[in-house]
């Protein structure tokens, strides 16, 4: 059994990025809630908020300083004007971070999804390297395409529209994303273990 201490010690560790993810998740349904009933200056405070979840990790993190940078301005921005437009825009801030990151990661490598993958398997074989570099390009297509259409919802869209798409459809394909490259991941390992079946066999007609 884990001792108190280090379960607080995991709690405090992880509690930061679990509130700043629910306020991720919400702040679409929160802006169209409060839309026409609160006026924006007092929205802007929830990326305040999510800003303030994010200090913990700044001296960690690189891409915290500047994804704080942008949530601070944007909070500015909606406060100073008091407008519903730079508040609107936190999603696309959101999509380019994560482009930035795992885009950068392609260009100094190990890939993001690599990382993630040798958290269960620190022995990767070759063609699992090719195939974390592939995702990662997956991913960074969907961040382009997903921060597009947020720009657009925000710009040209109603609230409600805007908060579908960023609160509940972007989500959606989310999910589908992970399932499908989980089905496809699947198809990869059952393909190469064929593989190397058949190259061990062949090896093994050679010997004898």
């Amino acid at each position: 059994m884990q001792n108190l201490p280090d379960i607080k010690f995991r709690l405090r560790r992880f509690l930061p990025t679990v509130v700043s993810l629910l306020v991720t998740l919400l702040y679409p349904l929160a802006i169209w809630f409060g839309h026409g009933r609160v006026e924006p200056r007092v929205l802007a405070l929830l990326l305040v908020v999510a800003a303030a979840t994010r200090l913990p990790t700044l001296k960690l993190n690189r891409a915290s300083r500047w994804w704080l940078a942008g949530a601070l301005l944007l909070a500015a921005l909606a406060i100073w004007n008091n407008a519903l437009l730079p508040l609107k825009l936190y999603p696309v801030l959101v999509n380019l971070g994560m482009l930035a990151v795992f885009g950068y990661s392609l260009y100094a490598p190990p890939s993001v999804i690599e990382r993630m993958a040798r958290l269960s398997d620190p022995a990767l074989p070759a063609y699992a390297i090719a195939y974390t570099r592939r995702v990662t390009q997956v991913w960074c297509v969907f961040f382009v395409i997903n921060g597009t259409l947020a720009l657009v919802t925000a710009i040209w869209a109603s609230a409600a529209v805007w908060s579908f798409y960023n609160g509940v459809l972007a989500y959606v394909l989310m999910g589908c994303l992970f399932a499908g490259e989980y089905l496809v991941r699947i198809m990869v390992r059952r393909r190469h273990r064929r593989l190397d079946a058949q190259q061990a066999r062949q090896v093994d007609g050679q010997h004898v």
